[in-house]
């Protein structure tokens, strides 16, 4: 941890706050090494691992800190330009970033894996994301009780089923149950 400190000279490698900072290993792959990690500030790490709650002004900091150096720092900064390119100026900032083939990679291995994950959609295929509101469409009987899930009924703060992109989970009357996506609709 002493040559992350070094290397980044006591601040964020990404936004360079310096203080409330971290070791981030890379995903999917990392060893934990020095070459494979990157000390980040908890608002960083925060946005990383939570794309639903991205500040895409918090990352116009990547426009120095594209210029490093550093493979480990390349490779966020072109993962979180690629998450951000819909905001249009990451965009530019992507056009202007050479990583080597090697670098290059590294980088793609989670957009990789990021794609292996399933896209949640509602049943007019609308994409759903965690923390979503949803509304039944239909009538649903919730096994394991005794009540139905009414038509109309809203379901707030959903969570997506990992491994499963027809399910998702939510509160009705007060139970935790799985509902399948076709049976839901994003509330706007």
């Amino acid at each position: 941890m002493s040559d992350l400190f070094s290397r980044s000279g006591s601040a964020c490698e990404l936004c360079t706050k310096n203080s409330n900072l971290a070791v981030y290993a890379i995903p999917p792959y990392s060893d934990d090494s020095t070459e494979q990690s990157l000390l980040i500030c908890d608002i960083c790490t925060d946005q990383i691992n939570n794309p639903q709650r991205v500040e895409p002004n918090h990352w116009r900091c990547l426009n120095d800190s594209m210029w490093s150096q550093v493979p480990a720092v390349q490779v966020v900064v072109w993962r979180m330009l690629t998450r951000l390119t819909a905001e249009g100026w990451p965009r530019e900032l992507l056009d202007r970033l050479y990583l080597d083939d090697e670098t290059l990679a590294w980088a793609n291995a989670e957009i990789a894996a990021e794609k292996d994950f399933l896209a949640h959609k509602d049943s007019n295929g609308s994409p759903l994301a965690a923390g979503d509101t949803v509304t039944l469409i239909k009538d649903l009987d919730v096994k394991g009780t005794s009540f139905v899930a009414k038509r109309g009924t809203s379901v707030r703060n959903i969570s997506l089923v990992k491994n499963n992109e027809q399910q998702i989970e939510g509160r009705v009357n007060g139970t935790q149950i799985v509902i399948l996506t076709k049976f839901v609709k994003r509330a706007n």
